[in-house]
């Protein structure tokens, strides 16, 4: 049985730990002959956004055939996403299942075209966009994704079994914004790596990680991190509240990039011994450092860590965002309502020098994340092969 994966709508990168990496692995890992076509956007070596010069096909890392698509010479192709032989590529590559990653793009009506003239091919679509990374403006709103994206979600809509949202938010956006049918919009969760959780698990990972940054067996590390920009500028606020905290024993790691806003301050506030900041992280790496870690604390903006520190079964702390506390299973975690470094500072003292509370953060952590967040099991749910 062959699925395609359609990564037309936004970015695709090889290397990677992104939603779209890791189904298409699981998927390839149940037996199933997987294809991927996407867009030119991708990452450069440094990790920030870029378009490939042109298109081409090659086998990716897990042995998975991929096609990147030239965009149609015209001035808007780019924004509406307009590419040179989408019809062609899905028919030549004759899937029994196609996923869509995003219905933003304008080539969606090529794929409604394919699935109409097919109707034995499945189809299953995914949603990455709320209202704190999208339709932030008037025109976003009301133009791109209330008028031009409403317009491609609803002419691929008969032809889907499921959308999912990634977030319950982008599961609300789906059903609120394009006004699709509620019974066919459901949360699909993103998740973590189960090998990488095993290798981490398994390993010295804890010990390996403490040695290289002298953090001591008895140190109460924290860990926080990802791309560290405007939306998640209270990394800055946690870092003072470290400071203030009156325990020599708590350390805390940041990793990840940083906008040039919010450099000089994150690099004034680590002082190499309470508080390191050590860069950019490779993806691979990022669960040996949770598992090194006693806390996660996300004080800003939704991330895929969220998923990731939960599946390692590591207590966490993030700040509150409607339709996103599908995190909480059950005591695992605690949220932030406010931007303060006085709260922050209060709640880590709290479970310092509360054994018990903190252990019961553990247990829920430790019983159900790595369930709850497996991408083994998030691949057989996105196709319905529970």
């Amino acid at each position: 049985m062959k699925i395609l994966h359609l990564c037309l709508a936004n970015f695709y990168i090889d290397n990677f730990s992104y939603q779209e990496n890791m189904l298409t692995r699981f998927h390839k890992s149940l037996g199933l002959d997987v294809e991927i076509i996407a867009s030119l956007e991708s990452f450069d070596k440094n990790g920030k956004p870029c378009f490939l010069a042109s298109g081409k096909k090659y086998i990716n890392e897990y042995g998975i055939s991929v096609t990147r698509l030239d965009y149609k010479k015209f001035l808007l192709s780019k924004r509406l996403r307009r590419y040179n032989g989408t019809y062609k590529a899905i028919s030549e590559a004759k899937p029994d299942i196609i996923f869509l990653h995003g219905v933003q793009f304008f080539d969606i009506l090529h794929v409604a075209n394919y699935l109409r003239k097919n109707p034995r091919v499945k189809a299953y679509a995914d949603n990455h966009a709320d209202f704190s990374n999208s339709a932030t403006n008037w025109l976003s709103k009301n133009i791109l994704h209330k008028i031009l994206w409403r317009y491609c979600a609803r002419k691929i809509e008969p032809y889907i079994l499921k959308f999912y949202g990634v977030l319950p938010a982008r599961v609300d956006f789906l059903r609120k914004v394009y006004r699709l049918p509620p019974e066919k919009v459901e949360l699909l969760v993103m998740g973590a790596d189960d090998d990488k959780i095993k290798l981490a698990k398994r390993g010295n990972a804890r010990n390996r990680v403490r040695a290289r940054y002298n953090i001591s067996a008895n140190d109460f590390l924290i860990i926080t991190g990802g791309k560290i920009d405007q939306a998640k500028w209270q990394t800055v606020l946690l870092m003072n509240a470290i400071k203030q905290v009156d325990n020599p024993n708590v350390k805390l790691i940041v990793f990840g990039s940083v906008v040039d806003q919010l450099k000089e301050q994150i690099e004034s506030l680590a002082d190499g011994e309470k508080i390191q900041y050590i860069g950019w992280v490779n993806s691979d790496d990022i669960y040996d450092f949770f598992a090194a870690a006693d806390l996660g604390v996300f004080p800003g903006r939704h991330s895929v860590l969220w998923e990731q520190a939960v599946a390692m079964g590591l207590p966490c702390v993030f700040k509150h965002w409607m339709g996103t506390t599908h995190v909480d299973l059950g005591g695992n975690c605690i949220f932030l309502f406010e931007d303060s470094v006085e709260i922050l500072k209060d709640v880590i003292e709290e479970l310092i020098n509360s054994p018990e509370a903190y252990q019961r953060m553990k247990d829920v952590a430790e019983t159900l994340g790595s369930k709850e967040f497996s991408y083994a099991e998030i691949a057989k749910r996105s196709i319905g092969f529970c």
